[in-house]
This record gives structure tokens, sequence and C-alpha cells, in this order.
């Protein structure tokens, strides 16, 4: 049986650099509602090895912030998630990249049998026809959540701009709604542009997503502002 937590606003989910200590040192004075240690695109393949070593610490250093601690391990058929999967054992929640099919949550959830929740990120356009099986599987699972992976999602289907991904965030949207699953909007890239990622957000909050993820610290307070309930609300 997996773990289970308390269900809780997921506002501002944080991507953080398993390759930089002192990044992992400052996220936990930073207010997210979901730390992410990232094994995967933030670790170099000569870093992956070192990162995976900093798990333990990085999670015992957020323990008291109040936040979900959650590691993003690398992909299911890459040789590297039992290891990753192994050292994030003690974590609220994995977070499993480029899922295509409920085969691969199957797969980390049998290298994870007691472990935490799952958060699939959706992030290739056959995971997209995969949906529905994905959230029918939930329940057994152990899955909480689905993260819409827009820059690799954008990438793999040769397409730019946020607009031609409109009707596949709101399948990520519908699936996740229809199986009680919490969804999280990608990421938006220009950390710098503090009103491009005001607009995207608002919009991601009218797509019906529940909260952000992000790359970059200085997006956690417009995340936790513009998903946050209104005055009325």
């Amino acid at each position: 049986m997996t773990r289970s937590i308390a269900i809780r606003p997921i506002r501002s989910a944080l991507f953080v650099p398993g390759s930089r200590p002192r990044a992992i040192e400052k996220a936990a004075g930073l207010k997210a509602d979901m730390l992410i240690l990232d094994l995967e695109d933030a670790a170099g393949p000569d870093e992956k090895a070192e990162a995976r070593t900093r798990v333990s610490g990085a999670l015992s250093s957020w323990a008291d912030c109040g936040t979900v601690r959650a590691v993003r391990v690398n992909a299911i058929g890459t040789g590297l998630e039992a290891g990753d999967i192994a050292a994030a054992l003690a974590a609220d929640a994995i977070v499993l990249p480029k899922v295509e099919r409920v085969d691969d949550v199957q797969a980390a959830r049998r290298l994870a049998p007691d472990g935490p929740p799952f958060w699939a990120m959706i992030e290739t356009p056959g995971a997209l026809f995969q949906l529905r099986e994905i959230g029918e599987a939930a329940g057994d699972l152990g899955l909480a959540g689905l993260i819409a992976g827009t820059n690799d999602l954008a990438k793999a289907m040769k397409t730019t701009g946020r607009a031609a991904l409109v009707p596949h965030l709101a399948q990520i949207v519908a699936a996740a709604r229809g199986h009680g699953l919490i969804p999280l909007d990608g990421v938006f890239n220009a950390y710098q542009d503090a009103d491009g990622f005001a607009a995207e957000a608002a919009e991601g909050k009218a797509f019906g997503f529940a909260g952000k993820t992000l790359i970059h610290p200085s997006q956690v307070a417009g995340a936790n502002a513009a998903f946050g309930p209104s005055a009325e609300e």
C-alpha cells in the first residue's frame, strides 16, 4: 500500500536543481507549496550520481518548512530510475517524467510498493492518448497528480507558442479533474518577465489548473498569488 499525504493546495511547485547545493539550501525559505529536487533535467549526465547523493540531505533540510517535499527521478527506461526511486522513498512525493502509458507508472510502483504518491508528467504526444487509462489506474497506483510538461511537449510536437498547446492542456486538466487528481501547469521559461509570468499564471488558473510548476525562486510569490483563493472564494 502506498503512503498518503494530507490533501493541500499546491499553488507553486518549484524545481530545485539537484546539482546545486546552494539552491537546495535556499529553497527551504521560499514558501513554495511543493519543492521538487530535480535529478532529471537539472542534472547533467556527469552530475546525476552526485545529485542522487543529495536527496537525503535535501529532504531533511526541507522537513520543517511546511512544503511538500518531492523528487523528480529520471524516466522509466533510462536505467537510472531504480536508484533514484530508492533514494527518494522518504520523500512526500515522487515526480515521474515522460510518462507515456500506465505501464510506466506500474513499473515505478513496483520499485516503490510502499512508497510515496506519484505525480506523472505528461510531456509527449503519446501520453495524451493514454490519459484516460492513466487516470483510471490512479487509485491503484497511488497517483496524486498530473503535471503538464510544456517544454518537452512543444518540442515533440514541433510547435512554438502556448496557443498551440491549449487543446492538450485542456486534456490534461480534464483527465486530472475527472479522476480526482491535481493538475499543475507547465513552467514559464522567461523568469525575468514578471508580467508575462503573471499573464500565463492567470491563464493557467482559468484553464482549471490548481497551480504551476516553476523554474526560479522569483516566481513563487506570483504563483501563490495567482492560484490562491480570491477574496470572494
